[in-house]
């Protein structure tokens, strides 16, 4: 019984640790940059690219063993019935069974460029999937960080909410008092009774929009909701400029080093290789093969011999031993030599890949030009933006401070009896849709110019 007892205390403290640590763990708060390494680590589409760039290594392990010669080995057992050609170039009609072994290699030593330039276009593959890895973890980073911004704008709104809740609750038990002691009328506890509804309203919208915001960025994750949420930053828009006069210095590095732009350039130069590939097949082919062949017949039901000539016999030929060894021994044979296809005709077929590939050449160096048009109209509007974001917020930051004053002057007349509630809820009410107009002014500034940094390739997690 005492041993039950220490075990079940055992057993009681684990689940009380586990508890504790269960609980600490689900407090952990994420990072911008934890969740930024997490997503890029565990994002499906990585993980596919990452499997690309694989096979983008074979290809070039591929094509570099279209340079080495290859060799092969074949063996053989057959039966033969009736008549046939034997070894000696004889008709024999006896039923025989027999092996044969070959050993051939070759080795292809032009043809047309055609290896050099598939081994060519194999290595750009690698660049490839490297820049569009590049362009990925771009993509998804300023996802993740859009997401994010979206969570603090939200939690701040919800702080804003709770806060005017607290004001409308002490302001209703305010004029509560002051109407049971007949200083203010009736209608008074009315509009203060409807302002708190109002504001109970807006705390619930704005706890819903941070559980959303929430619920969104974990699925961007793709970790479990439950318990989820992030580290609180502290932005610090003290001295709030744009750090560029205009949109051509970003443009200009834009264009010189985004993976966009370089990976349209090295799908040009594919093209390129593709199109010197397909004239390749007009160029005659030259190769160059070796081999070694031997063989064994054996007629059945008779002995393995062969008649030779015997100065000692009577009539001049004895038969000697001819078994297998002996027999692959005597007919063991070796060839080599040279082999060359010259096209003549192939029913048009090779120009239509010529002027196919010639086609999309062209076509893939259109679309490096759009891409630079659609990367050019992006960051110009990205500066746009940016640029009006900042007027958004220094405007809206104007326009809060004056709320703010107006607040209090509506206040200190309602103290001294000269305003009415009415009129105080609705400069209150101005006042909170410019705290809203503030927040969504003050992360809109910010999340544009993460998208300026992004286009200079600068960190945008900081």
């Amino acid at each position: 019984m005492k041993k039950t007892k220490i075990n079940m205390k055992n057993i009681i403290i684990a689940i009380v640790a586990f508890t504790c640590f269960s609980g600490i763990a689900q407090d952990v708060k994420w990072t911008l940059q934890k969740a930024v390494n997490h997503a890029l680590e565990n994002n499906i589409s990585v993980k596919q690219t990452l499997l690309d760039g694989g096979v983008a290594e074979e290809n070039v392990i591929s094509a570099r063993a279209n340079f080495l010669p290859n060799l092969n080995a074949s063996a053989s057992h057959a039966f033969n019935f009736g008549s046939f050609i034997g070894q000696d170039g004889n008709r024999i009609s006896l039923d025989t069974r027999g092996n044969s072994v070959s050993l051939n290699t070759g080795v292809t030593l032009f043809n047309g460029f055609q290896n050099i330039n598939q081994y060519k276009q194999a290595k750009l593959g690698i660049e490839s999937n490297k820049l569009q890895m590049d362009i990925l973890k771009n993509n998804i980073s300023l996802n993740i960080v859009n997401a994010y911004l979206s969570i603090l704008l939200n939690k701040e709104a919800l702080t804003l909410a709770e806060e005017q809740l607290k004001i409308s609750q002490k302001s209703l038990d305010q004029v509560q008092e002051l109407v049971d002691a007949g200083a203010r009328a009736k209608a008074d506890l009315l509009v203060a009774k409807s302002q708190l509804a109002g504001d109970n309203e807006r705390l619930v919208n704005a706890q819903n929009s941070v559980d959303l915001s929430l619920l969104s960025l974990s699925q961007l994750l793709q970790v479990s909701d439950e318990g989820f949420d992030i580290e609180k930053i502290n932005i610090d828009l003290t001295n709030v400029v744009l750090a560029y006069k205009n949109s051509n210095e970003i443009l200009s590095y834009a264009i010189e080093n985004r993976p966009e732009i370089k990976n349209a350039e090295l799908n040009i130069e594919n093209a390129r290789l593709n199109y010197e590939i397909s004239k390749g097949a007009y160029y005659p082919t030259l190769s160059f093969g070796a081999g070694a062949s031997t063989s064994y017949q054996h007629a059945q039901g008779e002995d393995d011999v062969r008649l030779a000539p015997d100065p000692t016999s009577p009539t001049g030929f004895s038969f000697v031993p001819n078994g297998f060894g002996k027999q692959f021994e005597d007919n063991l044979g070796y060839n080599l030599g040279f082999s060359l296809s010259i096209p003549i005709f192939n029913g048009f077929r090779t120009d239509a890949n010529v002027s196919r590939s010639r086609i999309n050449k062209e076509r893939i160096e259109l679309a490096l030009e759009q891409e630079k048009q659609t990367l050019t109209a992006n960051v110009k509007q990205a500066y746009a933006d940016a640029k009006a974001s900042l007027t958004q917020y220094e405007a809206s930051q104007s326009s809060l401070k004056s709320q703010e004053e107006a607040y209090k002057n509506e206040q200190d007349k309602y103290d001294l009896g000269v305003s009415t509630s009415f009129q105080l809820e609705q400069v209150r009410n101005r006042l909170i849709n410019a705290q809203s107009s503030f927040l969504n002014a003050k992360y809109n500034y910010v999340f544009k110019t993460k998208v300026l940094d992004f286009y200079l390739d600068k960190s945008i997690t900081q």
